[in-house]
């Protein structure tokens, strides 16, 4: 059996709720197969009253009758049992279910909530009374919900306005792993692989669980995406459209954001992305853009010291840049494709970029190495506006200790290299940043790379941190 890797933070919550002394409310939300329902069973393994798991593009009459047949596995045949003709019924009977049960304390367990909320179904009315005018009244409840459309937990649960407002106890977002748990997953399956295939394997699975479970320990990283990602059978060559529709009702304006995205590794501001992305502005767009952050596909983070309409949107989803970049338009043929062209302008493109999507991604581990895990920071891109002099800085740590960090990330296979074109390039960059932010902080230009710097006279005179891929794998939450 696979060690549980991970999550011990959002395990020491659940037990924490379960061993309350009251009735629990839990929603816990993230990406599709991130592995939200993995967790639960293993924290509860079999310890629930019921469960039961919402059924994809189903009618409410269907819905009720999985409901209705979870109900009587559980109470036995010989109970006699009629199908509920709405929800309200539905959760009578579950209450009655509840009440014969002599454990301690009772969970309930509903995954993929938004699934059971059908067009005029009437399910979150008849759960918001089954919660507050029922499950509130007693100390003995443990509910948890569960489901891959982080935008409907948090706009229908969480931030629900009616019954359930302000009812949930804890809300928990499961994010993918990080690098230091994929090394420990993959430890766990007596893998081989060193940190450069681990995380060559990360800048195109991203720290999904689901994915890394397809890997086959006894290939490389190149064969493994090759394999997943290429060949006509390949699990992953086809996730692309599930991953969207399966979470989005209408996933095409999505879809469209996201292929905007991939396009410009910098980021785009809203009003560059709406236009790139063909898509119309307003309360719509606004809500998209939110439920794309939530779910984990994109970020907002602002431009350095700018207000609002200056902040820039990019994408952070692995997976989606590596589909996008690579998979698309490749033909069935196209079998070998990724061992054949793992040199080329395209693949050091694409490497550079899915790169500084880790860094991005390891924040923690950056400011642990740099010794500011107690500084407060924030944390910021910067551009140059001046159109003549382009600059950008794609990661600015600006801390309260007078110091402002500004990052650069280069991938590569071996210790990187400051050339005299290079050099020329950041010594304009730290002087365009000094000049038009008129900071008075000390500026830390910090290298991070996969291998570290090769010393000469470029890297002695202008870097003052370097940080490696090992520095990345730092277990620290």
């Amino acid at each position: 059996m696979t060690k549980f890797i991970g999550r011990v933070k959002e395990i020491q919550a659940i037990e924490g709720l379960k061993n309350s002394s009251k009735s629990e409310f839990l929603a816990i939300y993230g990406r599709r197969r991130v592995g939200k329902t993995y967790l639960i069973r293993h924290v509860f393994e079999s310890d629930f009253v019921f469960q039961l798991t919402g059924q994809s593009n189903t009618k409410l009459q269907w819905q009720l009758a999985h409901f209705h047949r979870a109900l009587v596995r559980i109470r036995g045949e010989k109970v006699v049992l009629k199908p509920a003709k709405n929800w309200f019924e539905a959760f009578q009977q579950l209450m009655d279910l509840v009440e014969a049960s002599n454990q301690p304390k009772k969970v309930i367990f509903l995954d993929e909530l938004p699934w059971f909320d059908t067009p005029q179904s009437g399910f979150l009315s008849a759960l918001e009374h089954f919660w507050h005018g029922w499950a509130t009244m007693r100390q003995d409840i443990f509910l948890v919900v569960c489901g891959s459309s982080a935008s409907w937990i948090i706009n229908k649960v969480i931030n629900n306005k009616g019954g359930l407002h302000n009812r949930i106890t804890k809300r928990i977002k499961l994010e993918p792993f990080t690098l230091a748990e994929t090394e420990a997953f993959f430890k766990s399956k007596n893998s081989a692989f060193e940190r450069y295939q681990i995380a060559q394997l990360y800048m195109v699975l991203g720290g999904i669980p689901f994915y890394l479970e397809m890997v086959d320990m006894g290939q490389s990283a190149v064969q493994n995406i090759n394999r997943l990602c290429f060949e006509s059978t390949g699990e992953l060559r086809t996730e692309f459209g599930n991953l969207y529709s399966s979470l989005f009702k209408k996933a095409q304006n999505h879809v469209a954001v996201i292929e905007a995205l991939a396009t410009k590794s910098i980021g785009l501001n809203r009003d560059e992305l709406i236009k790139l992305a063909k898509i119309n502005n307003g309360g719509g767009a606004t809500t998209l853009l939110q439920e794309l952050e939530e779910c984990g596909f994109i970020r907002k983070y602002p431009a350095f010291e700018k207000k609002e309409k200056y902040h820039i949107y990019q994408l952070i989803d692995f997976y989606s840049l590596f589909y996008l970049t690579f998979i698309k338009d490749t033909s069935l043929l196209d079998d070998n494709l990724w061992i054949n062209g793992i040199d080329n302008p395209a693949y050091r493109a694409w490497s550079g970029y899915a790169f500084e999507m880790v860094c991005l991604h390891h924040l923690k581990e950056i400011k642990h190495t740099l010794g500011i895990s107690g500084v407060f920071t924030t944390t910021s891109s910067w551009y140059a506006p001046d159109k003549k002099q382009k600059a950008q800085i794609d990661l600015v740590i600006d801390r309260r200790d007078g110091i402002i960090n500004l990052c650069e990330m280069k991938f590569s296979i071996k210790p990187f290299t400051i050339e005299k074109r290079y050099a020329d390039e950041l010594k304009n960059k730290i002087e365009l940043f000094r000049e038009q932010t008129k900071t008075q902080k000390s500026t830390f230009l910090t290298m991070i790379t996969a291998f570290g710097l090769q010393r000469n006279e470029h890297s002695n005179a202008w870097v003052q941190n370097s940080i490696t891929l090992n520095e990345l794998f730092i277990a620290i939450r």
